[in-house]
């Protein structure tokens, strides 16, 4: 039996392992409950009584040698710079990992939102399908109006009449009705209507709508207030100019302009061959509307304006066709890392 120990201690010196694996069969052969050293503590009940003080001194040397050898192969192992096939964790991510990136209709939002965030607005959101009402009635939109023939709609539901929201003023509405003035806040979010899709145009597309109700609101405190945007968002010299419009839930209405240039050719394509560019639809909010949200329009007025997102980041970077925001094309997407 001693001599037994003594082959063991020979072993357990000479080890050497290369793997992970290696050194978790060196603890099951010797360390484990079935192992080789638990056996033979098993075994010391049958060593004869003049031999037990010199087997138990030699057993538990080889114990410690064999605890003591585990615990430096395992350091060996872990600050070993060497990595085997068998080392590889599989659980790791790949390298390199190749990072997305923010859509361009997604940066043009939050930079917009960003824009009127620092002057005080807040965001306001709401359900993409609307009721009558918020979509059409309480926006001056009386039954029968001519005016609802300007937005082609998709109805979901008749009696009463449900439909995918054609714009985001019924945001704008839920606020009025639900906020007392000051009001100050825009509505980004998903709008649909029923058009044909084209390099112009889609059935579903983005915008934000600002609104701003309190007292002794003036068309000229509108003015300032976009020049702020168009300063921001396009350059600090940027010129605006306001066209007289229609909107049914504004009076008087306005298109806002912005001076694009022509200098290149695609500056008199997109311009029309005038410079200016249209960017939104905006006005002072009709005291209809007002009333029909419970504010008094003797005591408050208003200005609201509206701006498509599709239409902002085709401008900004000179994307030609409106379809490509909807394809998923990685291709046209990798091009807008270096803007994120």
């Amino acid at each position: 039996m001693l001599k037994k120990l003594e082959d063991y201690e020979k072993q357990i010196q000479e080890l050497v392992i290369a793997s992970k694996d290696d050194l978790e069969n060196f603890r099951l052969q010797f360390l484990s409950k079935k192992g080789i050293i638990p056996q033979l503590f098993t075994a010391f009940r049958d060593v004869p009584n003049e031999q037990k003080k010199e087997f138990g001194q030699k057993l538990n040397e080889l114990k410690d040698l064999a605890e003591t050898k585990f615990s430096e192969l395992q350091t060996e192992l872990k600050s070993s710079t060497k990595k085997g096939a068998d080392d590889i964790d599989l659980t790791v991510p790949p390298f390199p990992t190749e990072l997305g990136t923010r859509h361009p209709v997604n940066m043009v939002r939050r930079e917009v939102v960003g824009i009127f965030e620092r002057i005080g607005f807040t965001v306001s959101e709401g359900p993409e399908i609307e009721d009558d009402w918020h979509n059409f009635s309480a926006l001056n939109f009386p039954p029968e109006h001519p005016a609802r023939d300007m937005q082609d709609t998709f109805f979901v539901g008749k009696d009463p009449d449900f439909a995918l929201r054609t714009h985001t003023s019924s945001v704008q509405v839920r606020v009025m009705e639900n906020q007392k003035p000051p009001i100050r806040t825009i509505s980004p979010g998903r709008v649909f209507r029923n058009e044909a899709i084209s390099a112009r145009a889609h059935c579903i597309f983005h915008q934000i709508e600002g609104l701003y109700i309190d007292k002794n609101v003036s068309f000229a405190d509108m003015k300032d207030t976009l020049l702020y945007f168009a300063r921001e968002f396009y350059g600090p010299e940027t010129k605006i100019r306001l066209r007289p419009s229609y909107f049914p839930f504004t009076e008087p209405s306005a298109e806002m302009d912005v001076y694009w240039g022509l200098e290149t050719e695609a500056d008199y394509r997109i311009t029309k061959g005038t410079g200016w560019l249209e960017v939104l639809g905006c006005g002072m909010v009709d005291p209809n509307v007002l009333k029909s949200c419970g504010i008094d329009p003797e005591i408050y007025s208003g200005f609201a304006f509206g701006m498509g997102i599709e239409r902002t980041a085709m401008l900004k970077y000179q994307v030609k066709d409106l379809r490509l925001f909807f394809e998923n094309d990685k291709r046209f997407l990798d091009q807008f890392k270096a803007a994120y």
